[in-house]
């Protein structure tokens, strides 16, 4: 989409045509009215500039005598006196006999160019700025330069615009879409049917899934205008400024009409409506909502406006907007699946040049809940890690990499672990994976590395489904819970002892062993209770304890005795195979980074020392 940005001239401009009216002033009135300015002398120093050639121009009357000076710069006057001689020494002073000044300006005339005139061209300067002023900021009704505008970006159709071919993995988005594309280029056929497309459309879904994007999708689809507001634009300090730039956004889109409006992160103005608010609840979030709901709710049928908005907060708008008439359709744009990560990777793929080996079903399998931008970003990272090795194909190790980068960071080179710390690592990391392996419905390990990362982590264990899920049972929790205690078992069991790199796998496993017992109804006193509920599911999930304080109690023991448990049988499985956590953790000392496979041939009897 190409941007429409109307033509504003700078206020160099008007400065400079200030500058100009003051310059022609100078030049053409002044010298107008200085011209006629007369200087009174008496008849001695007259015969004193005679003695002294100081005379240029001489024009005698009879009731006066008008002269200048050598250089002609400054109008003489005095009396006329009985001197025959007079004529032949202004002749032989050099003095020449013409007329010396016009006749003198009339008072009023003088009066009116300088103090009149002046006055009317700034009266008539400020009048034109004015108006140039208070049409950039959207009328009368605006109260100051251009704070009652609306900011929205206007694009234009455009050959290099974004199409649903653009954007993967989100095909159940884009085929609710279609429909508004479909009605924008053939308004009649639901007119003839009896039915109107929804005046407003929310997209909701995590940060990063592409709903910026899709709206700007169904604008190249459609190939009508696209205004484009972030929601915080419509906020300024003066109460009524946001309620003037929705209308102003709103008398733009109806100009335009058929076209398309959206307003990213509305939850910035469409938070809902509380009467315990400053002043009644009556402040310039409030008025800027209602007044956007009036423009929503005044559209008359097929105008040919549709309204999208994106949000990553949708528990925290007005009811009042998402209702039908309004906000008619909600459409989740959410984390893509296996398949839709593969086809984002070979989307934005497209732009780099790749290897023939390239496998991006193994990559959309380890990069297991990214986000469509993420994804990108791994691409990015890629093509930037192929670049540093001196390469301009991207191949499938540069890939991996950029997974470890975006999930890990960068290694960490300048980092030296002594030898004792190294080797904890390597049985830290080696728990995690021995233990996964050892257990059934566990993933499988992919990748295991003790090589330090710039996000702090001095080593990690990366295992990927084979597949998507959807659900989890009690006892994959419970194993996933037991992998995370690992760490710290496998340090109990080597050493003897304990350290602070099991910190992140202590949060992990207590914030799922919480989850069981709090929101999955996964243990027999509570049974099927909520205990907690989760707010801003696509703003990281926090959640609110919804109990009395002894009911807070026992959810603590029991998570406690939950985690404990799994860590006791975590330990158990690896003083069990405690030859083989000896063996993997040796090689993973000495090479510092293991496959899935190296690892498993191990673990099954083979042999890579």
């Amino acid at each position: 989409m190409k941007e429409v940005k109307s033509p504003k001239k700078p206020l160099l401009y008007y400065y400079c045509i200030v500058l100009l009216i003051i310059f022609l002033f100078n030049i053409l009135v002044t010298p107008l009215l200085t011209r006629n300015q007369v200087t009174e002398v008496d008849y001695g120093t007259f015969m004193d500039m005679i003695e002294a050639e100081d005379i240029g121009l001489v024009q005698v009357e009879d009731s006066r005598i008008l002269f200048t000076d050598k250089a002609e710069t400054q109008v003489y006057q005095t009396g006329p006196m009985e001197d025959p001689t007079l004529t032949e020494r202004l002749h032989d002073a050099g003095a020449r006999f013409e007329r010396v000044i016009e006749e003198p300006a009339s008072p009023l005339l003088t009066w009116f160019l300088t103090i009149i005139l002046p006055i009317l061209i700034f009266i008539g300067l400020g009048q034109y700025m004015s108006r140039k002023l208070m049409n950039q900021a959207g009328g009368k009704n605006a109260m100051s330069f251009g704070m009652g505008k609306s900011s929205a970006k206007v694009y234009v159709p455009s050959t290099q615009g974004i199409r649903f071919s653009d954007v993967a993995g989100e095909d159940e988005a884009k085929e609710s879409l279609q429909e508004i594309v479909d009605y924008l280029h053939n308004p009649e056929k639901y007119t003839q049917a009896g039915a109107s497309m929804p005046k407003g459309i929310l997209l909701v879904g995590p940060p990063g899934t592409g709903k910026t994007m899709l709206a700007k999708a169904v604008a190249g689809e459609a190939s009508v205008p696209f205004f484009s507001i972030s929601g915080s634009e419509f906020v300024e300090m003066f109460v009524g400024m946001g309620a003037s730039k929705v209308r102003d956004l709103f008398r733009q889109a109806k100009e335009k009409a058929p076209c398309i409006v959206f307003i990213d992160e509305i939850d910035a103005i469409g938070q809902k409506r509380s009467s315990g608010g400053v002043y009644g609840g009556n402040d310039e979030r409030e008025q800027t909502l209602n007044q956007l709901l009036t423009e929503m709710d005044g559209f008359e049928g097929n105008t040919g406006v549709i309204i999208l908005a994106a949000t990553n907060r949708p528990e925290s708008l007005d009811p009042a907007l998402t209702r039908p008439g309004r906000f008619d359709r909600r459409v989740p744009v959410e984390l893509p699946d296996l398949k839709g990560r593969e086809a984002i990777l070979k989307v934005h793929a497209k732009k780099i040049r790749t290897a023939e080996d390239v496998n991006f079903h193994t990559v959309a399998r380890m990069a297991a809940g990214a986000s469509g931008a993420e994804l990108a970003n791994i691409i990015n990272e890629a093509a930037l890690r192929a670049v540093r090795s001196g390469r301009t194909i991207v191949n499938q190790s540069d890939l991996e990499e950029s997974i470890e980068v975006v999930i890990a960071g960068y290694q960490k080179k300048n980092a030296v672990l002594s030898d004792q710390e190294k080797r904890v690592v390597a049985y830290h990391e080696i728990g995690h994976a021995l233990v996964a392996a050892k257990q059934t419905n566990s993933a499988p390990v992919q990748k295991i590395t003790i090589i330090p990362r710039t996000s702090g982590a001095l080593g990690y264990t990366m295992q990927v489904e084979t597949g998507d899920k959807y659900l989890m049972t009690k006892e994959e929790i419970e194993n996933k819970i037991a992998t995370f205690t690992g760490g710290r078992a496998a340090e109990e069991v080597a050493f003897g002892q304990i350290t602070t790199g099991a910190s992140n796998d202590i949060e992990q496993a207590t914030k799922l062993a919480r989850a069981m017992i709090t929101r999955y109804g996964m243990s027999e006193e509570f049974d099927m209770v909520a205990m907690e509920t989760v707010q801003n599911q696509y703003l990281g999930g926090d959640t609110s304890l919804a109990c009395s304080a002894d009911t807070q109690k026992e959810i603590d023991r029991k998570v406690v005795e939950l985690v404990k448990r799994q860590h006791e049988k975590a330990r158990k499985l690896l003083e069990d195979n405690r030859e083989q956590l000896d063996r993997l953790a040796g090689f993973l000392y000495e090479r510092e980074t293991i496959t899935g496979e190296e690892f498993m041939e191990i673990l099954n009897g083979g042999s890579k020392q």
